[in-house]
């Protein structure tokens, strides 16, 4: 593949997961959720995973995020088996290395916005000054100065996921995952949100995993993942990124 403004030259796989199975239950009750998932995922590279629902998707970004633990497989992360990690250790990479937005925001709901964006910070020991300088980045940089003092409750559903990046962002991490995060807002909203985490991936270097439902929006990405019933149904390279651009 030759090197493009959409297409760009992709780091070292960042992802790598072998033969990764999730199942609940047992005996007669056992639900096969994912079946022996391989993909490798390289940083810096904008990866859409889509399929229909209950075929797999928010589990295996879950299994991504260390949310959750694969049945059977192993799932790397810089070259680290996940499954190995002690629960310090994981906690230690979600705050240095891996930003989430989720589709219901997970906003708190008794802080500011500003005390939102800063709580991820306060996790890290970030110094007071730091913190404030990060915040105000953010602020600036998503246009949310005038609301820094305003509550979730306050803030429209385009408002909130932005809040929502914003925050997986104030940490500077690798990787942004996010599950169907234009899933609640209009279409106006889900173009700003999706032109907003192509840029993160174009200017940024920040590796995108997203769980989507929208075919336009799967095609922001460099690689489209489609999974049904549990399975890889096929993977697809695609001109992305180019689409919606000015």
């Amino acid at each position: 593949m030759s090197e493009s403004d959409d297409q760009p030259q992709l780091g070292e796989p960042i992802y790598e997961l072998r033969g990764v199975s999730r199942s609940f239950g047992s005996g007669f009750n056992e639900a096969h959720v994912l079946k022996g998932i391989s993909l490798d995922i390289a940083q810096g590279e904008f990866v859409s995973i889509v399929g229909p629902s209950g075929s797999g998707k928010s589990t295996l970004l879950n299994i991504m995020g260390m949310l959750d633990a694969p049945t059977r497989g192993s799932c790397y992360f810089m070259g680290q088996a996940t499954h190995e990690l002690s629960e310090r250790q994981r906690v230690k990479i979600h705050r240095k290395h891996i930003g989430f937005v989720f589709q219901a925001y997970h906003l708190i709901d008794e802080m500011t916005v500003y005390e939102n964006l800063e709580t991820p910070l306060l996790y890290r020991k970030v110094k007071s000054g730091d913190r404030k300088s990060k915040v105000a980045d953010m602020l600036d940089r998503f246009n949310m100065v005038a609301k820094k003092d305003l509550f979730p409750e306050q803030l429209s559903g385009g408002q909130k996921q932005l809040v929502g990046i914003a925050r997986a962002l104030v940490i500077e991490p690798r990787v942004i995952l996010a599950d169907e995060p234009t899933g609640n807002l209009h279409s106006s909203q889900g173009d700003m949100i999706m032109d907003l985490i192509r840029d993160l991936n174009r200017n940024d270097g920040v590796t995108i995993v997203q769980v989507t439902h929208n075919e336009r929006y799967a095609a922001y990405g460099h690689t489209v993942v489609e999974l049904l019933d549990g399975s890889i149904d096929s993977v697809s390279q695609v001109a992305g990124q180019s689409v919606q651009s000015d």
